[in-house]
């Protein structure tokens, strides 16, 4: 099968969809098919999106590339990531006829600007023959602003890439290492929550450390808290090895996840992890059972979550256990399998290959 497939925002910058459309080309391709992609380039507009900042490419210029690169193939379906968000994703629904799935992956609540739109964005979107959400709150989203249901297909990890990683030189180390993954920088991803936490453990772990990864002030971090060990952001190989290398993953965010993609990783990789009771990360972490929840935004919560994970090898291998068992519905072949079902009822249901409109 030819598949193309359009990222809304450069695939140099980290985040989640990127992440997803990269690994998806990857396991198709692995399954023989034929696949290209397609994502911003050069000069992007920067917009907050989703407590967050997208990087979008819109215009004439972003235009004409879409319509190149639709008539330099003959594909036999396009999936677009994002179609509501203006960047490439909207330009190839706007011009590309023929079988179209849609990756719907934010869980925004109700927002004024896409219900404001809808009339506009509802004629458009009635041209994808397939909708996909990556969760339940993906898929709600959806419906609220622009209507219509979604099959729901979850994000996909490497499961084995995770689980065979080494640890990284020196971990596991005495005293205890909390691991934190994301772009720090982000009120949302919670991390001032952990760091209160951290210091509520301080008396009882004196050699606690914190390993983090991802985008951020490094330095501006390491004068907030000594006891943070800043790997800036790294690869995915030394990702997994940092991961590997913690007693427990803290994700303390506060609300917008649609998912949870790093706490599948750090489930692959048998790390236990601590997390925000987000409807989002329960209905990841099999509500409960394969992580620990405690309420958003508590740090003391968080404390007494951490150091009963920290202080409890029994705890942590029933947790690991449980995440290497509760992962495997995650694992990028079975959904690159529920993709691919995806794309043949959307050829099935389509007359003719993706053409230009």
């Amino acid at each position: 099968m030819r598949i193309g497939l359009v990222c809304p925002y450069p695939l140099t910058v980290p985040g989640g969809v990127q992440a997803h459309v990269t690994e998806l080309a990857t396991s198709l391709r692995l399954c023989g098919h034929q696949v290209s992609v397609l994502a911003p380039t050069g000069r992007t507009v920067s917009v907050p999106y989703n407590g967050s900042v997208a990087r979008l490419a819109f215009g004439p210029r972003s235009l004409a590339r879409v319509r190149r690169w639709l008539g330099d193939h003959d594909f036999d379906v396009l999936h677009l990531h994002e179609p509501v968000a203006p960047s490439l994703s909207m330009l190839a629904l706007m011009v590309a006829d023929g079988p179209i799935v849609a990756t719907f992956h934010a869980s925004t609540a109700r927002s004024r600007t896409l219900l404001a739109v809808q009339g506009v964005l509802r004629p458009l979107l009635e041209k994808i023959t397939v909708r996909v959400a990556v969760s339940e709150l993906a898929r709600r989203a959806q419906a609220d602003h622009v209507g219509g249901d979604a099959m729901e297909i979850p994000n996909g990890v490497a499961r084995s890439f995770y689980a065979e990683a080494l640890p990284l030189p020196g971990y596991p180390r005495a005293g205890g290492t909390i691991g934190f993954v994301g772009r720090f920088d982000e009120p949302r991803k919670g991390m001032p929550i952990l760091l209160k936490a951290v210091r509520l453990l301080e008396p009882d772990f004196p050699d606690l450390r914190v390993l983090v990864v991802g985008h951020g002030d490094d330095d501006q971090l390491r004068r907030t808290c000594g006891r943070v060990i800043a790997l800036g952001h790294v690869d995915d190989s030394l990702k997994a090895r940092a991961l590997r290398s913690v007693d427990v993953l803290c994700a303390p965010n506060t609300g917008a996840e649609s998912f949870g993609v790093v706490l599948a990783e750090a489930m692959s990789a048998g790390t236990p992890i601590v997390a925000s009771d987000l409807d989002a990360f329960r209905r990841v972490l099999d509500d409960g059972r394969a992580g620990l929840l405690v309420p958003p935004g508590d740090p003391v919560a968080l404390a007494a979550g951490l150091t009963a994970v920290l202080t409890g090898p029994r705890l942590r291998s029933t947790l690991a256990a449980a995440g290497r068992l509760r992962v495997q519905a995650f694992d990028w072949p079975v959904v690159a399998g529920q993709v691919l079902r995806a794309y043949q009822t959307a050829t099935s249901s389509s007359l003719g290959r993706v053409g230009r409109g």
